[in-house]
């Protein structure tokens, strides 16, 4: 069924305010909202997934709803317009003197002298360490791609490439393992998606029967697979590229059916992957050479890393690429017992919070942290909808939600590991809608997951390690933009306190009266003093 005159619609639809919710089921769908799930194999709608119900004229493309083909119309304008800019452009860095200057062939990276390297590393704060990897480049047309993939850049709305990609794109497209360590939302997982998709391109796949998969990247998170895979579709349209979700909460048997169908690209956790290969071993993982380990140090830590290391053991693959906003030595250590001449490119400040993110600590009693959470939401100066909410129980998240709800008459959801996979999809979307302002989390959103508008996150539970708070409060800026986080601390909290105030120090946050006078954090700073006079003695 075709939509005729959908902009026609949309515009009157916009002016009759809420008339259209009485609408009779037959008429078109107005916001994607409004329409439902798509069941499997029917056609989804190319922006938000629902069931693609109508067709848009000028592309072809199924969509669900008027709301949906305008901001695809919308995208395909803003790509056109990028065309057409001049090609010069400066780079994405404070005060700096580099420029793009595109030459359709080739990198203009590779024009410049060792000392220019240099310089553009130190200015965009990269550091690279133990290898040798080419320099930065400074666009996407830089670095011979594909024309359809630089096309599909383009109209994701992918203008500069961010520094993480500059420099970890051209070192994966050259063939060596990396480890990566870059801020939360600095754009790591295209860094490792564009030369996968390269790769699988180029690649001789001619005869679809015999498509094995070439690469296979593991998260931690289904929500996080979910995201990774669908970014892979949409870079790779149109393009010889398939892929396999590969999850729990789903069903094998059509996870099994979709590899055996012929895919260049496998997403998916540790656990159902081992579980999949040791009840099929039908399936063929002897081709891939790429071997992707997004969020390291979370999936080599006890848990996780029997079950990666059984995955790693299984394919033959010659790269191999982690990444991670928080990296240890001991993360290091690792990465180099699974890969021979490995590079490790630091960019930014990871290990420590998004400079984006303005946080504001709070010291609030336990009995009072609802009631706070509560008032903070009413607050028409404070609540920046949508907004996070992260607590430490899947029991307190459906609590909390639910007293949210009630108390402040805020639509509020709950998300964490014991709900099925098709109502966290519900729920995830509702939330990234517009639909519920409030999501109430577990950490199973902290790690990676791009909440594309959240700009606050409220940090009701601080996790008991800085580098999962890190994580959580990451997701109230993506790609620099700017977000704030509200934290909760009392003394429940005192393991934490004398790192939590350094995090708090370094980010130019202020630390509350209370949690700098703790007789933890005094502590601590004590024993600190006592260690530099005992060095200095020596």
């Amino acid at each position: 069924m075709e939509v005729a005159n959908m902009d026609d619609q949309l515009e009157q639809s916009n002016s009759a305010g809420n008339n259209e919710d009485n609408a009779v089921s037959d008429e078109v769908k107005v916001r994607c909202w409004d329409q439902r799930e798509a069941e499997p194999g029917e056609p989804h709608c190319v922006i938000c997934g629902r069931y693609g119900e109508y067709i848009c004229d000028e592309t072809d493309d199924d969509v669900c709803s008027l709301g949906c083909k305008k901001t695809l119309l919308e995208r395909i304008a803003k790509s056109k317009l990028s065309s057409t800019l001049p090609v010069q452009k400066r780079l994405p860095t404070s005060d700096e003197c580099f420029y793009v200057k595109e030459t359709g062939k080739g990198s203009s990276s590779h024009l410049m002298s060792n000392v220019e390297i240099t310089q553009l590393r130190e200015r965009l704060n990269i550091s690279v360490r133990c290898g040798s990897i080419p320099p930065p480049i400074l666009s996407f047309s830089s670095c011979n791609l594909p024309t359809k993939l630089l096309h599909n850049i383009e109209s994701i709305g992918f203008e500069l490439p961010t520094p993480v990609q500059m420099q970890a794109m051209p070192a994966a497209l050259d063939g060596g393992s990396l480890l990566v360590a870059a801020e939360t939302g600095s754009g790591k997982t295209a860094s490792y998606l564009i030369p996968i998709i390269t790769h699988c391109t180029n690649s001789s796949n001619d005869e679809l029967s015999k498509r094995k998969p070439l690469a296979m990247v593991l998260t931690p998170t289904r929500e996080l697979c979910v995201q990774v895979e669908e970014e892979a579709k949409l870079l790779g349209k149109g393009l010889p590229f398939k892929t396999a979700l590969v999850i729990g909460g789903d069903a094998m048997a059509g996870q099994v059916y979709r590899i055996q169908q012929g895919v260049e690209l496998i997403v998916g956790t540790p656990g159902r992957l081992v579980d999949m290969l040791t009840k099929h071993d039908e399936i063929e993982l002897d081709s891939i050479s790429i071997f992707v380990v997004d969020e390291v140090d979370c999936m080599l830590q006890r848990g996780f890393r029997d079950q990666v290391m059984e995955l790693f053991r299984a394919v033959p693959c010659s790269q191999v690429l982690m990444f991670s906003a928080t990296i240890s030595a001991d993360v290091e250590k690792m990465a180099h017992s699974m890969a021979k001449s490995l590079a490790i490119v630091f960019v930014g400040k990871p290990n420590k919070p998004n400079s984006a993110v303005k946080q504001i600590a709070i010291w609030v009693e336990s009995k009072h942290k609802k009631q706070k959470l509560f008032d903070l939401l009413m607050s028409k100066q404070h609540f920046k909808p949508p907004v996070v909410v992260f607590v430490s129980s899947r029991l307190g998240a459906d609590l909390l939600a639910e007293a949210i709800t009630i108390t402040t008459r805020i639509k509020a959801l709950s998300i964490h590991g014991e709900k099925s996979m098709s109502q966290r999809r519900e729920i995830i979307t509702s939330f990234l809608m517009g639909e519920v302002s409030v999501l109430v989390a577990t950490g199973l959103l902290g790690r990676g997951v791009d909440l594309v508008s959240v700009r606050q996150v409220i940090v009701f539970d601080i996790p008991n390690s800085i580098k999962e708070y890190i994580h959580l409060i990451g997701r109230a800026s993506r790609l620099g933009e700017e977000g704030n986080a509200m934290v909760f601390v009392n003394e429940e909290n005192k393991n934490i306190f004398p790192e939590f105030v350094n995090v708090l120090k370094s980010s130019g946050a202020v630390v509350p009266k209370e949690l700098a006078n703790s007789r933890y954090t005094m502590c601590s700073v004590s024993i600190r003093n006592s260690q530099k006079k005992r060095k200095h003695s020596d």
